[in-house]
């Protein structure tokens, strides 16, 4: 045990130490700090199996052959031919240049979405807009997958996104002062094992013990019942998928014809409110929303709806909306329709009290939040004026010259000749793959950047080997976090890996912006740079002392300045003319004049239920399954999904997909059996899990798993459920994804299907192995 060597690191799902012998990680070790981490951080070994690696740089046959694009229908099927580094940056850095000046910079999309490292170094996709800002700009893009209609609506309606960044009322004050919460979605440590950019210490357990603790009235509104952890003793509304806004409404509505809505905060702290209540006592169309319109959309009890309105003003109640619910058709809505129900009850402004979205979404959501400067390396000035909403990908390699709109602007999409993909995997997270996959021919050049051959970089032309994070020095930190966490290099990179520093350094001197990119400093002098900032802005702001860097970087951690016990807008309520909002009424708004002036049908002025374009409440029969398509428990995303957490998890190498007793008695489904989903998008395979703690009628496949299509079906052995969801935008106002507006058929699978890690193992090693 003597040559064993302890190195402090941490990735998104928290910090730990590796344990190192003979260059091979022998053992991680969770953070003293942390009172909860989680398991995943035994997977990181996983990064140094070379089996699915990216070792050399690597160019598409056909490309290298067919250099003016007419070969992408060739993408994912062609072989790669190794070269050298020195021809992999220039052929980089001449496509660059070849398509900004022939094209314009526009003509460059810098997707480069993706959680490949939590370093501030190391940040593929800064990097790579750092350096094409320094050449013109690109196109890029505005929101994440995770979460876009949301934050448009609440930047709209309350003047900024903080109340699902993580700046809402904090856990602990909650945990506190809530009487009655009421949990849209779910508050689930599943989810909160993850925070971009790192995490020192996992919270959410602590806090959810304190309110069992404190005996709060706790209800899960949700499909599955373990979206919250079992001990809290919630009660649990198994709703339909998609309908939380119709809930939302009845019981503001119930409190509006009973007369107990809050007169005062409404005249005091919202605009348009009249519109708002107009719509729910019906004068405005005729429907009146109350418990019994509400149960007879959400399949939930309308009694138990009629009880629970008076229980949100009588109490001091506090609703969580999870990230999840805005990832669907109409997906503003719920966020809107909770702020309304929040401003009808007058709980906002109070502790414990009002609305937040997001909580347990990620580990640090409603943890104490950075004050400070968090660390991260500049993207550089903007140069160029062209983006996309996250989620329109496949709609902007389709149609070129096509307009969109987005916030009320509209725009156009540009004609994109060149991808350059650093560091993530759409061909995850994306939906409707099949779609994407023909958008996927359309440029002329395919960049990918990164560690694994994901299905992102087995359809690219040029693949660029990047290290993963314990093979470079770095460091973590960001706004949830109450650490900044040094991340030392524990093994020597594989193969001809290189940092994604080190790779664009290369390219930006290629492109003869290298001083400008490094500014004259080396990995090390980066991150003591970055580290020295976020220390001097603690110091001169909050007055909060933090170690030198040498100090900081020999013990692995430092913590940083923190707010607790934090009410989201108690200043606004007690003085609304003193502590505006930035909305068009410096107020909460419930009736905008904004979305009355644009008149978009799917995206009123005020809060309303709009029936999605696929939901249980016009399946075709009783056959169709509402898919669920959350995030899994044993890695993040599509990270390490080959990892033994990941693997878990699955049967015969792919996902499992959870249905209720009744509904696999009734198609012949016996646990752990195979089974195919399909609809018109696609068809993948998975193993049954038949499971009571989900509501009949739904499916719950998580996303994740990589996409492995076989045969000249294409049918997808590994379970993603991306190649089944819908890929429309939720508004023409949010433009954000739609993935949990989704229905399916199940069925028995009477075929032999192989495993799938192993299949797709044979799929890299016939692509890559010259």
């Amino acid at each position: 045990m003597g040559n064993i060597r302890r190195v402090p690191h941490c990735s998104h799902w928290g910090a730990y130490t590796l344990l190192v012998e003979n260059g091979e990680i022998v053992g991680v070790e969770p953070f003293e700090h942390d009172p909860n981490p989680s398991p995943i951080i035994h997977s990181v070994r996983e990064w140094s199996n070379p089996s699915r690696r990216v070792l050399r740089p690597m160019v598409r046959a056909g490309w290298l052959e067919n250099r003016d694009g007419g070969s992408g229908h060739l993408r994912g099927k062609d072989k790669f031919i190794p070269v050298s580094w020195e021809t992999a940056t220039e052929l980089v850095a001449g496509e660059i240049d070849r398509v900004r000046q022939n094209y314009g910079n526009a003509s460059i999309f810098a997707g480069s979405y993706g959680w490949t490292s939590c370093g501030r170094l190391h940040h593929a996709s800064s990097l790579l807009k750092r350096t094409l800002n320094l050449v013109g700009g690109f196109t890029g893009h505005v929101d994440t997958y995770s979460i876009a209609a949301g934050p448009v609506i609440l930047r709209h309606t309350l003047g900024s996104d903080e109340a699902c960044s993580g700046q809402a009322n904090t856990l602990d004050s909650i945990a506190e002062n809530t009487e009655t919460l009421v949990v849209f979605g779910a508050l689930s440590p599943r989810t909160a094992q993850s925070e971009a950019g790192g995490i020192g210490s996992h919270t959410l357990e602590k806090h959810l013990e304190r309110i069992a603790e404190r005996g709060i009235r706790v209800l899960l509104v949700s499909p599955l019942r373990d979206d919250l952890p079992e001990w809290m003793n919630a009660e649990w509304w198994p709703i339909r998928p998609n309908t939380d806004t119709a809930l939302m409404l009845g019981l503001a509505g119930e409190l509006v014809k009973a007369g107990r809505h809050d007169r005062d905060f409404l005249a005091r702290c919202c605009s348009g409110s009249d519109r708002f209540i107009a719509y729910l006592d019906g004068s405005a169309d005729g429907i009146r929303k109350d418990a019994q319109w509400a149960a007879e959309i959400t399949g939930l009890d309308a009694e138990h709806i009629r009880a629970l309105a008076p229980a949100l003003v009588d109490t001091r109640s506090m609703l969580t909306v999870s990230w999840s619910l805005q990832r669907a058709h109409h997906g503003e809505q719920p966020f809107w329709a909770a702020l309304g129900l929040a401003a009808v009850a007058g709980q906002i402004g109070l502790p414990g009290g009002g609305v937040g979205f997001g909580y347990g979404s990620l580990g640090g959501v409603g943890a104490p939040f950075g004050l400070g400067k968090s660390p991260a390396i500049s993207q550089g000035l903007k140069s160029l004026d062209s983006f996309i909403p996250v989620a329109r990908v496949t709609d902007m390699l389709l149609n070129p010259g096509d307009t969109f709109t987005y916030q009320g602007q509209t725009r156009a999409y540009p004609d994109i000749r060149l991808v350059y993909w650093a560091g993530g995997n759409p061909y995850h997270h994306h939906q409707d793959i099949n779609r994407l996959a023909e958008a996927w021919t359309r440029p002329e050049t395919i960049i990918v950047q990164d560690p694994m051959w994901t299905p992102t970089a087995q359809r690219a032309d040029i693949v660029l080997p990047a290290s993963t994070s314990i093979e470079r020095n770095d460091l973590a930190g960001n706004k949830r976090s109450d650490y900044i966490l040094a991340m030392h290099k524990a093994i020597e990179p594989l193969g001809e890996a290189r940092s994604d520093f080190e790779i664009f350094n290369g390219i930006a001197r290629h492109l003869g912006i290298g001083d400008a990119f490094n500014e004259g400093r080396d990995e090390m002098a980066w991150i003591r740079y970055l580290y020295e900032a976020t220390r001097r802005d603690a110091g001169e702001r909050f007055g909060f002392e933090m170690p030198e860097f040498d100090a900081f970087w020999q013990q692995g951690h430092a913590r940083v300045p923190v707010r607790e016990n934090h009410t989201f807008l108690a200043g606004f309520r007690q003085d609304p003319q003193a502590h505006p909002l930035n909305t068009e009424s410096g107020l909460i708004v419930l009736g905008s004049d904004t979305l009355a002036q644009l008149q978009y049908a799917d995206c009123p002025e005020h809060p309303a239920w709009l029936e999605p374009a696929e939901w249980l409440g016009k399946a075709a029969d009783g056959n169709e399954f509402h898919l669920v398509s959350h995030q899994p428990s044993g890695r993040l995303h599509s990270q390490l999904e080959a990892g033994p957490s990941s693997r878990a998890n699955k049967r015969n190498g792919r996902e499992q997909v959870r249905i209720n007793p009744v509904d696999a008695a009734r198609l012949g489904i016996a646990d752990g059996a195979t089974v195919r989903l399909w609809n018109a998008r696609g068809a993948c395979l998975a193993a049954a899990s038949v499971d009571d703690a989900v509501r009949q009628g739904v499916a719950i496949l998580p996303t994740g798993a990589w996409f492995t299509p076989t045969g000249n079906s294409g049918l997808e052995i590994a379970g993603n459920p991306n190649v089944l969801t819908l890929d429309v935008p939720t508004s023409q106002f949010g433009q954000g994804c739609s993935a949990h507006t989704c229905l399916v058929r199940i069925e028995p699978y009477e075929g032999l299907a192989p495993h799938a890690i192993d299949h797709y193992q044979r799929t890299i090693a016939a692509l890559a192995d010259a």
